[in-house]
């Protein structure tokens, strides 16, 4: 049996309509044919995991087509997913795609977030701005005091302007709301960060 994780290309944002007659916002991902690389157990390497790989890369290096030769294939990108126990009958070279989730499954997606360039505290920490008037000076978006005498630095995670975005956001929880195997597509309710044709990883939920 295949691991339940895919790596998907976000494709973008529809809705449905539930059941209930509820709107739901729902997030498209595309899955390329995923295949299995190598498989790690705990004697030979201290974990269980399995290596999958997916789409097709132009050039690989010498080490990784080494790497790839018993799968018989050359992915372009490659993920190790850990398993608390594996299965034996998954052998190096199986192929799966979007059979391996069902609707109703609940998932957790990891992807890199939409980078948004340098902002300041207000932006990026939801501050309040100061007052305009009776002694506000003008300088109304400014963070203030940043610290006191002790103990003569800035404390690490202190929250001041700086880069936003483009760090690695993991979203728990999410439901497959539909799977299309025909278009290799599967929709999820809810937002999935990350821009359009960006990589979403995409788990089943313990």
């Amino acid at each position: 049996m295949a691991p339940k994780a895919l790596l998907t290309r976000k494709l973008g944002m529809t809705s449905t309509i539930s059941q209930t007659g509820e709107v739901k916002a729902v997030t498209l991902l595309g899955v390329s044919e995923h295949s299995v690389l190598m498989n790690k157990t705990i004697e030979r390497d201290g974990y269980n995991a399995v290596q999958i790989g997916t789409e097709k890369a132009k050039h690989l290096t010498k080490s990784l087509i080494g790497h790839t030769k018993k799968a018989k294939v050359q992915p372009k990108i490659i993920r190790e997913i850990r398993l608390s126990e594996l299965d034996s009958e998954l052998n190096v070279g199986d192929k799966f795609s979007t059979d391996v989730f069902s609707v109703g499954d609940k998932v957790s997606v990891t992807a890199v977030n939409k980078g948004k360039g340098w902002a300041g505290t207000i932006k990026r920490h939801n501050f309040h701005r100061q007052r305009k008037t009776h002694g506000g000076k003008g300088d109304t978006r400014k963070p203030g005091s940043i610290g006191s005498m002790y103990p003569q630095h800035i404390l690490k995670g202190k929250k001041m302007a700086g880069q936003m975005g483009h760090v690695q956001v993991t979203i728990k929880n999410l439901e497959v709301a539909l799977i299309d195997p025909d278009h290799s597509v599967i929709g999820v309710y809810g937002a999935v960060p990350g821009p359009n044709k960006s990589l979403v990883l995409i788990k089943g939920s313990l």
